[in-house]
C-alpha cells in the first residue's frame, strides 16, 4: 500500500492536470428552472403530461398538482472544435412523492459529442424538428400526434442532408397480445433528412426505414414524416407535423405500436399550431395534434390554447387550457371504454 506522503502528491498531479483540461475547455450551462400547477378533471387518469396512451378509470375525477420537476439543466463543453452537451431533468421520476419531500430523480435527456459532421451519443432523433413544437405550458405541446423522440444514434449531415443511423427497439406485442421481445433487434434504423429554410422560415422531409425481427416476426418497414414553421404576420407563425406510415414508436408518445399482434402497424399523425403575437412580450398559441393507427383502431388528440407573457426577458409567465380525448373504436380486439379529460396549467419558466 501507498504511504501517505506517495498519495498526496499523485492526488495533485491528477486535479492539477484535470483543472488544466477543463479550462482550455469553453463551457456554457444552461436550461431552466419551471413551476407548474396543474388541475385535470375528467376519466382519463391525471398525467403529468398528455402522452398518447390513455385508459377509463372506474370514476371521473378531479386532481390538481404543483410541481417543478420540468426544470433541467445542461452544459456545453467546447474544446478544440469538439463539442460535448449533455442535460437532465426530474420527469417521470418513480422516486419522488407528494407525501413528505418530492425527492424526484434526474433522468438523462441529451449526452452526446459533436465533431465537424459527426454527431454521436444520444439526443433528438433526426425525424424531429423541433422548430415545430408549439409554445405551451404542457410539456411539449400535443405530444400524441407529434414526433418528439430522443434516443441513441450516429448521424452525419452533409449540407441540407442528414444521415442517420438510430438505436433499433421494438414496440408492440405478438399474435397473442403478449408484449414483444427486442432480443432480435440488431440493425439500426435507418433515417435521411433534408432541411429547407430561409426568411420564411424552414421544412424538413424524413424518411425511415427500419427491419423488425421480433419473435418470428421479420418486416421491413417505411414511415415519411415532414415538418414545417413559417412566419406569417409580424411575429406570428404557424407550426405543422405530418406522419404516415409504419412509424410507430416515432410519433404520438406511446399512441401507435411497431407492431401490433403481430402485424406492422401504419400510423397517421399530425400537429397543427398557430402562434399569435398581441404586443411585444404577450402571445398565444392554438394546438391541436391526433394520432390514428390502422391495425389497433385507436384515435386521440389533444386541443390547447394559451396565453404567455414575459414579465423579464429570462422569465415567463403562462396559463393554457385544454382537453384530451380517447376516441377508439370498439371491437373485439379493443375493448376499453373511450374517455376525455379537461385540464388547466399555469406555468412559470425562469431561463438560466
Amino acid at each position: 500500500m501507498m504511504k501517505n506522503n506517495k498519495i498526496i502528491p499523485i492526488a495533485l498531479a491528477c486535479f492539477t492536470a484535470f483543472s488544466a483540461s477543463a479550462s482550455a475547455a469553453e463551457i456554457e450551462v444552461g436550461g431552466f428552472i419551471k413551476g407548474n400547477i396543474r388541475y385535470i378533471g375528467g376519466e382519463v387518469p391525471y398525467n403529468t403530461m398528455w402522452i398518447g396512451s390513455g385508459a377509463m378509470q372506474s370514476e371521473s375525477s378531479n386532481k390538481t398538482q404543483i410541481s417543478a420537476q420540468e426544470s433541467r439543466f445542461n452544459a456545453k463543453f467546447t474544446h478544440n472544435g469538439v463539442v460535448g452537451f449533455a442535460e437532465i431533468d426530474f420527469v417521470g421520476s418513480d422516486q419522488g412523492n407528494g407525501v413528505i419531500s418530492n425527492s424526484y430523480s434526474p433522468r438523462l435527456r441529451h449526452a452526446y459529442i459533436k465533431y465537424e459532421d459527426i454527431t454521436f451519443g444520444q439526443t433528438w432523433s433526426t425525424l424531429v424538428n423541433t422548430s415545430t413544437f408549439p409554445e405551451s405550458a404542457d410539456l411539449g405541446g400535443p405530444l400524441v400526434g407529434e414526433a418528439m423522440i430522443r434516443q441513441g444514434l450516429i448521424r452525419y449531415q452533409y449540407g441540407d442532408w442528414k444521415f442517420a443511423l438510430e438505436n433499433p427497439n421494438t414496440f408492440g406485442t405478438d399474435e397473442t397480445g403478449e408484449k414483444l421481445s427486442t432480443d432480435n433487434d440488431y440493425i439500426p434504423d435507418m433515417i435521411v433528412r433534408h432541411d429547407t429554410k430561409g426568411d420564411w422560415g424552414n421544412i424538413s422531409v424524413s424518411a425511415l426505414v427500419r427491419y423488425l425481427d421480433p419473435d418470428n416476426t421479420s418486416e421491413v418497414s417505411f414511415g415519411g414524416s415532414a415538418a414545417a414553421k413559417f412566419h406569417t404576420f409580424g411575429k406570428d407563425d404557424l407550426r405543422i407535423q405530418l406522419h404516415y406510415g409504419n412509424l410507430g414508436r416515432y410519433v404520438g408518445t406511446v399512441a401507435a405500436r411497431d407492431i401490433y399482434n403481430g402485424e406492422v402497424e401504419t400510423t397517421t399523425a399530425g400537429t397543427i399550431a398557430y402562434r399569435h403575437f398581441w404586443n411585444d412580450t404577450m402571445r398565444s398559441s392554438i394546438f391541436y395534434g391526433r394520432t390514428v393507427t390502422e391495425k389497433e383502431q385507436t384515435d386521440r388528440y389533444q386541443v390547447g390554447v394559451n396565453l404567455f407573457t414575459n414579465l423579464t426577458p429570462e422569465l415567463k409567465v403562462g396559463f393554457e387550457v385544454g382537453r384530451y380525448e380517447v376516441m377508439d373504436t370498439i371491437n373485439q380486439l379493443n375493448t376499453s371504454e373511450n374517455c376525455a379529460s379537461d385540464y388547466v396549467q399555469f406555468t412559470m419558466q425562469f431561463s438560466i
